[in-house]
């Protein structure tokens, strides 16, 4: 007998999974529900617009998940304590969004009486991988068997010209711009690629960017900002005590104002092959850069050593889509561990697309002046002393050199 059961789509109302809704009604004869899961990005006016898109293409239903609380605390703050910066640039915008929907998208199809789930991912890149792992090790919890995974974007080997072709054909508008470029916006940051990022020294046109201002035209007397940390968790900026959403929120709709948070990077995907990818992250960028400077002056020099390791490897894990490796709840914990004095606040500055930490105070600050300054005078050991370690220091290496190593 034919399947009868709905298909699940994760559903952004962009161009690929727009596709999918007519296709896989026309392809399997069964309804197709369409489920968005926001983790940022969204206004309430585009909410609207993405349920009126759902309806518009022959969903038989539309529901909406808020996950922006539940990416904050699975992933985004371990981002922060880790200070997670892909190839020194990229915070990670998009890799941490999938972890949560994917998980909304099973728990949707369950409540809907699914046996399938689809995504518009395309063969090439990182979100396919994320999507597939996350889903066959979630469908395995619970005796409600398997759910069935389908990708007609990959499977079909579409590109977006095809894509909107197909659209337009049976009367679905599609914007020009949706096929120019494939824009993700999320909490922590916002993803453009297409066009120049298909080149290695592509430059993006100031129209491509959604939401920053350009630097240039930003204004000349810049932002002074104070953000407080607790415990490695940023609670407010200047004095305003804000949730972590509401925070991150902030600092992305005023720090895009200053043309701050811009980026692009050259990274190798999952499937071994090189890709390029702008981004737009005021928020992600200022906090991992205010952690940073916060950490530097609390902890000791070997828990930032181990920190800036294992801390990568987190973030490596997240955007290769093995977050739900038990490997990953271990280096929370030490995470976690490493944040219990990491207290206080940090002065950031914002000018003309930059960001300028000016300082930090704490009550567990390492830096004390009345025991040492540098290249001054100190009250832990003797000029004599100093000698004495630098005669010692570095014997080995001397020792090498003797010997002709």
């Amino acid at each position: 007998m034919p399947e009868t059961s709905p298909i699940a789509l994760a559903f952004s109302g962009g161009l690929d999974t727009s596709f999918c809704v007519p296709y896989l009604k026309e392809e399997t004869g069964r309804e197709v529900m369409t489920v968005t899961v926001d983790t940022g990005g969204f206004t309430a006016e585009e909410k609207g617009q993405i349920a009126a898109r759902s309806a518009d293409l022959g969903a038989a239903g539309h529901r909406l998940v808020d996950a922006r609380a539940d990416l904050w605390d699975r992933v985004l703050q371990y981002l922060v304590k880790g200070n997670v910066l892909r190839g020194g640039v990229y915070p990670l915008c998009v890799g941490p969004e999938r972890v949560v929907q994917a998980e909304a998208l099973a728990d949707a199809a369950r409540a809907l009486g699914a046996t399938a789930v689809a995504h518009g991912s395309t063969g090439a890149g990182n979100d396919q991988i994320r999507f597939d792992t996350a889903l066959r090790l979630l469908a395995d919890r619970g005796d409600e068997g398997a759910l069935e995974i389908l990708t007609p974007i990959r499977s079909l080997s579409l590109s977006r010209e095809a894509s909107t072709d197909y659209l337009r054909e049976r009367g679905f508008p599609v914007e020009a711009k949706t096929t120019e470029y494939s824009v993700n916006r999320g909490l922590w940051g916002t993803t453009i690629g297409g066009k120049e990022t298909h080149d290695t020294d592509g430059v993006l046109p100031e129209a491509a960017w959604p939401d920053t201002i350009s630097p240039k035209d930003a204004p000349d007397d810049g932002r002074q900002l104070t953000i407080r940390f607790e415990q490695g968790v940023p609670v407010a900026i200047d004095g305003e005590s804000l949730d972590p959403v509401a925070l991150v929120e902030t600092l992305n709709r005023e720090g895009a104002e200053h043309g701050v948070g811009r980026g692009i990077h050259v990274g190798d995907t999952i499937l071994g092959i090189k890709g390029r990818i702008a981004f737009e992250a005021p928020g992600a960028l200022t906090l991992i850069a205010a952690h940073r400077e916060l950490e530097k002056l609390v902890l000791t020099q070997l828990q930032l050593v181990q920190k800036a390791g294992l801390g990568d490897l987190y973030g490596r894990l997240v955007h290769e889509g093995l977050f739900f490796d038990p490997i990953c709840r271990d280096l929370e914990a030490f995470l976690d561990s490493t944040q219990r004095r990491v207290t206080g606040d940090v002065h950031v500055e914002w000018f003309k697309g930059a960001i300028h930490v000016q300082g930090a105070t704490s009550l567990h600050s390492l830096f004390d002046a009345g025991v040492a300054r540098y290249g001054e005078d100190n009250a832990l050991w003797s000029g004599r002393d100093a000698e004495g370690f630098a005669q010692i220091y570095g014997l080995q290496a001397r020792l090498a050199a003797r010997a002709g190593t």
